[in-house]
């Protein structure tokens, strides 16, 4: 049954499913417009349960209030802080921290790894370069927030995703399979890219 954890803009709700010895814990925040249900959040937190981890999929306060728009990047980000904090306090993070997303997820996982202390961050469909509009100037590339992530990390994204696709980078795996944006394709490529990963990772 899912848990909620107050954060500083309100409750978020989590989902916890543990393993017998968990050698860590997966902790995956959703997309802008979706929700923890999303395929490949699902996919990734099972292989990580199959790998020995404990997951943990976190639902941000706006939802949980009923809100479609999302937060402002930094009430996602202390809302995540707050929720991964509790984790670890409350003794249901032990171990190992893996901490990731999809799309905006993956960013409020790679904006916050240094100060959650995480040990490895798994970025699922990281939504590099905003598709550009008519009549407006390109939007900056968000590569700088994967380069600032010193921990180990991958990448999953789909070929065709309408974002591209990320560079790799000493640290950072990039596994690039079927698809586009919901990596909803291929779900067997997205689960063997993260098992794969957390297995050389532990």
């Amino acid at each position: 049954m899912p848990i909620e954890i107050e954060t500083p803009h309100g409750p978020a709700r989590v989902s916890v499913e543990t393993v017998v010895d968990a050698r860590g814990v997966l902790v995956l925040g959703h997309g802008a417009g979706g929700g923890v249900a999303a395929r490949d959040l699902v996919t990734a937190a099972a292989a990580a349960r199959a790998a020995g981890l404990a997951s943990a999929l976190v639902e941000q306060p706006y939802r949980v209030a009923g809100r479609r728009s999302p937060a402002p990047a930094a009430q996602l980000d202390a809302a995540w802080l707050a929720v991964v904090d509790h984790l670890r306090t409350s003794g249901l993070a032990a171990g190992a921290l893996v901490v990731g997303g999809r799309s905006s997820g993956a960013r409020v996982a790679c904006r916050t790894a240094a100060a959650s202390g995480a040990d490895a961050v798994l970025c699922l469909a990281f939504p590099l370069q905003p598709p550009a509009r008519a009549g407006k100037p390109p939007a900056p590339s968000r590569l700088p927030e994967l380069d600032e992530v010193t921990v180990p990390m991958l990448v999953v994204q789909g070929a065709n995703d309408r974002f591209g696709v990320p560079p790799g980078a000493p640290g950072r795996t990039v596994a690039v399979v079927r698809g586009d944006h919901a990596l909803r394709s291929d779900l067997g490529a997205v689960s063997e890219a993260v098992a794969a990963w957390l297995a050389d990772l532990l």
